[in-house]
């Protein structure tokens, strides 16, 4: 069974190659994505090492610069996908979007480097792009924590990854509508309504990118002029868990001023976290940066945190806040708690289980020594891809498939599982 998973696999990365870049599945995603890339990268290097190392170099190749990595290329024309190009308008040399996405690059440059075999190659392209992620991360400290809190803010809910998250409901309700040209959905054409975002949140989403075109993309200006800033634990634990792997490696490949530079903004960052730890809710909470308050919604954000070098009884205790929600579901993890009112098994990050944060996840508990917690969400993930395949997303109560299908950063995940359990 594991072999004929595998193989399944590698046929639709396969599938989704355009080359030097993957897209995240046919039809809904025709573009490269940022953090997709990165982590389909890990899944590519147990195929194709030379493959997966071109899949983050052309996703550098395009960073802005300021040094911030666009969460969109848009390398050919495609109209099946809205908001494309002609809304963005950064008027980049290869069309990109504007604003970001989580930085897990740091980590999946690492991962590849110490799995793959041809060293001299390792040595050769993981030390070009060293100096790339530095000058990111070094953006984001710059241009999202402008007051120096060691914590970043993301400025639109898509910068998150987890793009409709019960998380920023009340401070996208402060984002107004007023004057959102009229526009066409395409991801509905492509997947079921009822699993994605409203069209009341693509309206806000698409005022943010409105404003921001509206300041000429200007990062020195974003952060203060958005009315959304929320700090979430799960992108910043994805950020410092980069900068800690972004140091061994410079360490390991002689780059000491990235290694030093790295190691102060994880140390500062790993300090602040604590400001977002809820004793009540047994986890990390986003703060809502605009108002100074943490965000009461108890979702995958502030369980995400283990991926970063969080402390060992913090760690321990989300152990056993995803045991208790292992007793709420069929399979972990659920992007929030099903006892929350706003819980929805089927509709994107405001229920269902999503492979790419169940890795991370458990990667960062079988670091702490939680590896009971962490086998139960690998198991719970091979079990979902054979009882329904390789899609987006999945129901955490029956399974049941969610958004596109034959989803590329799925299978790279499920060969990484197998990979790691000797399969």
């Amino acid at each position: 069974m594991a072999n004929a998973i595998f193989d399944h696999a590698a046929e639709i990365l396969r599938e989704n190659d355009r080359g030097t870049y993957t897209v995240p599945t046919h039809g809904l995603y025709p573009f490269q994505w940022n953090w997709d890339s990165c982590l389909t990268a890990i899944g590519q290097a147990h195929i194709n090492e030379d493959r997966a190392w071109t899949e983050i170099d052309t996703l550098f190749d395009h960073q802005w610069d300021d040094g911030m990595v666009p969460h969109i290329v848009f390398h050919q024309h495609d109209d099946g996908y809205f908001p494309g190009p002609d809304v963005w308008q950064t008027h980049r040399p290869t069309p990109t979007s504007g604003i970001t996405q989580p930085p897990v690059a740091g980590f999946a440059v690492r991962r590849i480097f110490d799995m793959t075999k041809d060293r001299d190659m390792a040595r050769a392209r993981a030390g070009a792009l060293l100096p790339k992620i530095a000058a990111w991360h070094d953006w984001f400290f710059r241009s999202r924590d402008p007051q120096g809190t060691g914590l970043v803010a993301i400025i639109h809910p898509w910068e998150s990854g987890r793009d409709n998250s019960v998380d920023w409901d009340a401070a996208f309700e402060r984002v107004p509508t007023t004057g959102v040209l009229p526009f066409v959905r395409r991801d509905t054409q492509h997947a079921n309504p009822d699993h994605r975002p409203t069209q009341a949140q693509y309206e806000r989403y698409i005022y943010l990118v409105q404003l921001f075109r509206g300041l000429n993309w200007d990062n020195t200006k974003l952060h203060d002029a958005s009315p959304f800033q929320v700090v979430d634990p799960g992108f910043n634990a994805i950020l410092l868990r980069s900068c800690a792997d972004l140091a061994d490696l410079a360490d390991t490949l002689d780059q000491p001023g990235i290694a030093a530079q790295a190691r102060a903004h994880l140390a500062r960052g790993l300090a602040a976290m604590e400001t977002l730890w809820s004793d009540a809710q047994g986890q990390y909470l986003c703060l809502d940066r605009t108002l100074g308050t943490l965000i009461q919604s108890p979702s995958i954000g502030g369980l995400l945190a283990t991926f970063a070098a969080i402390p060992q009884h913090r760690a321990a205790a989300i152990g056993t806040r995803l045991t208790i929600l292992g007793e709420k579901v069929t399979y972990l993890v659920p992007s929030h708690d099903p006892d929350a009112a706003e819980f929805d098994s089927l509709r994107y990050w405001r229920g269902p289980v999503w492979l790419i944060v169940n890795y991370m996840i458990a990667d960062g508990l079988q670091q702490a020594g939680q590896g009971d917690v962490a086998a139960r969400i690998v198991a719970d993930s091979i079990a979902l891809i054979e009882k329904s395949g390789f899609a987006e997303y999945y129901d955490p109560t029956d399974g049941t498939p969610c958004g596109g299908g034959r989803f590329t950063w799925t299978a790279a995940m499920v060969i990484e599982f197998l990979a790691q359990a000797g399969r």
